[in-house]
């Protein structure tokens, strides 16, 4: 893979306009027997989302290994906006938001269906803060590479919801949490980013292979450790854990999917760890499951 491959990945939408009103969400969906787990899920390399590999082999026997979902919300790394949004659309369209690609990456659609109910009761669960609806928005790669291995078909409903790039680590644990009731009603909810990504430090000499700074192992197991031992309190203060976390999260907007799974995560929920390496030299596809 070359340099240019991981350039050019930003991106944002601010639609503001709403539905009328609709039957109430236990109409929707019912009452599950048990609870969907939650999944932080480290997508790495757009190219991921169309490779056999390792790391797109787990994603579909993950789908095999849990209840298959009523429907799947993904927080992404790369939805960043000002204000918090929900897609609403009856048909999500598939976004390509990079640059440097093969073209058979470019190609791929995925045309799971959206839930414009859905996305008007999960508004409806949240106090904290106004969530709009959002019309223009679609699946990103940060969804749509890892949803497709794990439902080829595209016949389960995908929503996306957007993260305020503006808050801090708290709140976004926190606006999580307000989001439980749908683990109930058989939503699995991903969070989509790295634990460790920084893309100004990658080792181009080893981009394809499972390489890690000394900096960047230090930090997975750091992560691990606090996941494990539910110190969530050092996860959302991230900037206090040593100086090697300034290395990996450069910026945030790949490490707050996972504080929304972790504002997810129930007490009796059994860890499990998966995609356990670093890639590159500075980024790592570990992902964790809860429940």
């Amino acid at each position: 893979m070359e340099r240019s491959t991981f350039l050019g990945l930003m991106g944002g939408a601010f639609a503001i306009t709403g539905l009328g009103s609709l039957s109430s969400f236990a109409d929707n969906l019912e009452e599950s027997e048990t609870m969907m787990p939650v999944i932080f899920i480290g997508h790495g390399s757009p190219m991921n989302g169309i490779e056999d590999n390792e790391f797109s082999r787990y994603w579909k026997k993950l789908a095999l290994e849990i209840e298959r979902p009523k429907a799947v919300l993904c927080i992404s790394a790369h939805w960043l906006t000002r204000g918090t949004f929900i897609t609403a659309m009856e048909h999500p369209q598939t976004i390509h938001d990079f640059g440097g690609f093969p073209q058979a990456l470019f190609d791929v659609q995925y045309p799971a269906p959206g839930d414009p109910k859905l996305a008007e009761e999960t508004l409806g669960l949240i106090t904290s803060t106004k969530v709009v609806l959002d019309h223009e928005w679609g699946l990103d790669h940060g969804t749509w590479t890892i949803v497709r291995h794990m439902y080829p078909e595209a016949d389960i409903p995908v929503l996306q919801f957007s993260i305020d790039y503006n808050k801090p680590a708290q709140y976004h644990y926190d606006l999580a949490k307000e989001l439980m009731a749908l683990r109930k009603k058989g939503v699995l909810i991903l969070g989509s980013g790295n634990m460790v990504h920084n893309l100004r430090m990658v080792a181009w000499d080893k981009i394809d292979q499972a390489y890690g700074f000394d900096w960047t192992i230090e930090m997975n197991e750091l992560f691990k450790e606090k996941i494990n031992s539910g110190d969530h309190k050092a996860l959302i203060d991230y900037e206090k854990l040593n100086k090697a976390a300034f290395l990996a999260i450069p910026t945030p907007d790949h490490y707050y999917p996972l504080l929304y799974t972790l504002g997810l995560k129930q007490e009796n929920d059994e860890v499990s760890f998966f995609n356990d390496k670093p890639m590159a030299g500075s980024l790592t596809m570990t992902s964790v499951k809860f429940g």
